[in-house]
């Protein structure tokens, strides 16, 4: 895709939460510092322990933030997709990225340098408030994670995040990339014990499962067998 122009980046920009309410020129000056990348599926954008000094804003597609083990075991900490940005704390301190990013689908990606950015949140102590909620936030969720982890079981994880993850209508969309393995990996299991858990709750009439999408049968039913569970 052919990166787009001024004027529509700065209209981007103004969505992005931690720019909101800044002025025209600040934005131009941000809209000129912003360098374009485009990725194939599949493709690293970065590894865990590279020195990243950019922030990273989605334009179109989704990624995926990793953690591999030595053994080459992959933990999902969460996908991202249009409007989000990550390496925040590449952007504020000069540390390795402490996760590797990876294109889950053709992916439009701005990068907004480290010294841009910082002009703007030293001028305008709001819009560093903004990025210390979204830290602490993504912090409050990586504690969740580890807590799932060690104190749920993988049909636990998998019901918490069916529960939280559906829609209005009890629905989960599944992304073109989003393969069993893919929510093995996110819920931190094997793929064969995700289609085991999967299989039970269909066969409990609790949810129906297709390939492009999971739907919520019963509700009550899922929040109860993990009442059931925890008992």
């Amino acid at each position: 895709m052919t990166p787009i122009d001024s004027s529509e980046i700065i209209a981007q920009l103004r969505l992005i939460p931690y720019f909101r309410g800044l002025e025209e020129d600040v934005l131009q000056a941000l809209a000129e510092a912003v360098r374009w990348r485009a990725y194939l599926a599949g493709s690293l954008i970065f590894s865990e322990g590279d020195a990243m000094t950019s922030l990273y804003h989605v334009h179109q597609g989704w990624v995926k933030a990793v953690r591999v083990s030595p053994e080459g075991r992959e933990q999902v900490l969460r996908f991202l997709g249009p409007g989000e940005t990550f390496n925040e704390v590449g952007m504020l301190i000069e540390r390795p990225s402490p996760a590797t990013i990876i294109a889950m689908e053709p992916t439009d990606i701005w990068l907004i340098p480290r010294e841009a950015v910082r002009t703007v949140l030293a001028a305008r102590p709001d819009a560093l408030l903004r990025v210390m909620e979204n830290m602490a936030e993504r912090l409050a969720a990586l504690v969740q994670l580890v807590s799932d982890l060690s104190l749920y079981t993988v049909e636990m994880r998998l019901i918490r995040w069916l529960l939280a993850a559906s829609g209005e209508n009890g629905t989960v969309y599944r992304q073109r990339w989003a393969t069993q393995a893919a929510l093995a990996a996110h819920l931190g299991t094997a793929p064969d014990v995700l289609r085991r858990s999967l299989r039970l709750l269909e066969e409990a009439g609790l949810i129906e499962v297709q390939r492009k999408y999971i739907r919520i049968l019963d509700r009550a039913g899922l929040a109860e067998r993990i009442r059931e569970k925890i008992a």
